[in-house]
């Protein structure tokens, strides 16, 4: 009890402070109007109070004491003024019913509002270039000086903040917009433009550059970037507008993050038409605990999911995915499933009680490792698929949608070609079954676990070298979060049993351009600080990934970032009698040499690479059997 009086004690002397000026407004006008000859008030008392009541009323109403004077600004002079006005007419209006306005002179209700505006606000601006002033003094002396890039609002924005900062010590701003050098951004100088950073650095002593241009473009981005690294100092950026809102509101300065720099149009995400897609729904979602799974928990969620069911074998991610979800979305209903998807009888288990569209995103990535492990491959991104789809048909579920990838383009790679498998198996089971079937593929995902993004961080932070598999290496590359939003997407276009849409990447960016900007953006320099070493392709890799085969004809959507592809023609018999040879296989201990024709068989396409399977047994180099795909030639 003691505890939350002295909390709304400030805020009660700010009412008692306004309720005072109130009074001194109304009586020293009185008093001077008198002093001029006006009649005296045939009743002051009643004045005073009336002007209390309905002029504290006014201010409240307007919302003035939301705001803290500590950051008294513009919008709390104009709550002020508006307040001031509405009680203003309250009083003449109540004066006049009342038939007291007559002894009531011009003298007191002409200057009474501006009067009154000045004992409010003055207050107020003095509080805070107080506190201004004594948060300068208290600037410890190895506070930062810092130079800002920009001066548009995320400045003036981050100049607000960094008064009430002792940390930080704004030396001047840089802008390339004409006409700017020589102005002064909430007092601080514009010293230059961009281009002039370099001297403007070493002249003003700075410790810390700090980048000011969230709506920067990432060709901006990498310009701004680069002066930065040619001063050698380090550089952090303001949040974005989208951060600042979903985050808590406070002085932040973050580090430039690979993905302002990776030169792509951001997501148009809808979250209307998701929500109304995905809200109240029962959704299921496979590998829950992997980094894109747990992405499209949080979306699901996020757009209003009914009843999320979280299958995942992992015991620690799913436990620690439930922590979060339980303290974010504590009104979406979640059920965790501890499972392996190829189980039948797990499966079956958590469609019993009724889903509405299933993601299946359970799957093993990770290229070199899945090199020598085809068997564990097939078992668990093509067989446990199958097993899932088919028990998602049994249980009548409405929609189905396959994660898939690039790679299962004219795949190089065990996790390309048992992906390609598995698509074709869901173009199977879209030939029997009730369920709409969607598959969807995209690139290299950003920070996903296994991408080359963490391990560039740990190499860096150790002090190199980063190891780039060959100069020439491009990949396509998407945020975790907008991967997600596109798959979301596809959840209210419209389709047919089976649909098959590849998400536009954007441009190929150059691994080793990455390497160069992760280096950069930790403060060192590319084969100067850190060496960036090549180490040759691996097992599986190709130099460039494909996002469209050239016998899929490709239709735009009504979202410009998907892509519809028309699936290639199936031998439907031959497939659904390799899906049980594959069965028949695993069940048996089959080894990898084993495996592989039958693979070669299904996805006619694919070229292994691993050496030491080719030599295994040299007849896995042509197809036992006429291809399966019937366009198999990439």
């Amino acid at each position: 009890m003691k505890r939350q009086f002295f909390a709304y004690l400030p805020r009660f002397m700010v009412v008692v402070h306004d309720l005072c000026m109130i009074v001194v407004v109304w009586v020293g006008l009185r008093w001077l109007a008198s002093a001029a000859g006006a009649p005296a008030a045939p009743s002051l008392i009643r004045e005073v109070v009336l002007a209390l009541v309905l002029q504290g009323a006014a201010l409240q109403m307007v919302g003035l004491y939301r705001g803290v004077w500590r950051f008294a600004s513009l919008p709390d002079l104009a709550n002020i003024v508006r307040g001031v006005v509405i009680g203003l007419v309250a009083i003449v209006a109540v004066t006049l019913l009342a038939n007291w306005l007559p002894s009531i002179p011009r003298r007191v209700l002409v200057p009474y509002p501006l009067a009154l505006i000045f004992l409010l606000g003055a207050p107020r601006l003095l509080y805070r270039m107080w506190k201004d002033k004594s948060t300068s003094a208290r600037r410890q002396g190895d506070a930062k000086r810092i130079l800002i890039l920009g001066a548009g609002r995320a400045a003036e924005n981050l100049l607000r903040d960094l008064r009430s900062d002792p940390r930080y010590h704004p030396v001047g701003l840089l802008d390339d917009t004409i006409g700017m050098a020589g102005a002064k951004v909430q007092g601080v100088p514009v010293l230059g433009t961009l281009d002039e950073l370099r001297a403007i650095a070493r002249e003003t002593s700075v410790d810390l550059l700090v980048i000011a241009i969230p709506s920067a473009s990432a060709d901006q981005m990498q310009r701004v970037v680069s002066l930065c690294d040619e001063t050698g100092l380090p550089f952090r950026t303001v949040p974005r507008l989208s951060d600042m809102i979903e985050g808590p509101r406070r002085l932040q300065l973050n580090e430039v993050s690979i993905e302002d720099l990776l030169g792509r149009d951001p997501v148009n995400f809808d979250w209307q038409r998701v929500s109304r897609a995905l809200g109240g729904k029962r959704l299921l979602i496979t590998g829950a605990g992997g980094s894109i799974g747990s992405e499209l928990v949080r979306q699901c969620a996020k757009a209003g999911a009914g009843k999320l069911l979280l299958l995942e074998r992992h015991e620690l991610s799913l436990h620690a995915l439930m922590q979060e979800l339980r303290r974010d979305y504590p009104d979406v209903e979640v059920v965790p499933i501890l499972a392996d998807c190829g189980d039948p009888t797990a499966c079956r288990l958590a469609l019993r009680g009724g889903v509405d569209t299933v993601f299946h995103a359970a799957a093993f990535k990770h290229v070199p490792m899945l090199e020598d492990q085809l068997r564990e491959a097939l078992r668990n991104n093509v067989l446990a698929s199958v097993t899932l789809m088919r028990a998602c048909s049994d249980a009548h579920v409405p929609a189905f949608v396959l994660i898939s990838t690039d790679k299962a383009i004219a795949p190089a790679n065990v996790l390309g070609a048992t992906k390609r498998f598995a698509e074709l198996a869901c173009q199977l089971e879209a030939a029997r079954g009730s369920t709409r079937l969607t598959v969807i593929r995209f690139g290299n995902v950003l920070d996903s676990a296994g991408s080359v993004v963490p391990l560039f961080r740990e190499q860096i932070a150790a002090g190199g070298p980063v190891t780039v598999t060959d100069p020439e290496v491009t990949r396509f590359f998407m945020t975790i979060p907008e991967a997600c939003q596109l798959i979301l997407q596809t959840s209210f276009l419209e389709s047919s049993r089976l649909a098959v849409y590849a998400l536009d990447m954007g441009r190929p960016i150059a691994i080793r351009e990455l390497a160069q900007q992760m280096i950069r953006l930790a403060g060192k320099r590319p084969d100067r600080d850190i060496e960036i070493r090549y180490t040759g392709l691996r097992p599986g890799e190709k130099l460039h990934e494909m996002l469209f085969h050239p016998d899929e004809r490709y239709q735009p959507t009504r979202h410009p970032r998907i892509l519809h592809a028309q699936p290639r023609p199936l031998d439907v018999v031959k497939l659904q009698a390799a899906v049980g040879r594959l069965r028949e296989l695993l069940n048996e201990g089959a080894e990898d040499h084993e495996l592989l024709p039958l693979l070669r068989e299904v996805v006619a396409d694919y070229q292994p690479s691993n050496e030491w399977l080719a030599r295994e047994d040299e007849s896995i180099r042509q197809p036992v059997s006429a291809p399966l795909d019937q366009s198999s030639r990439a």
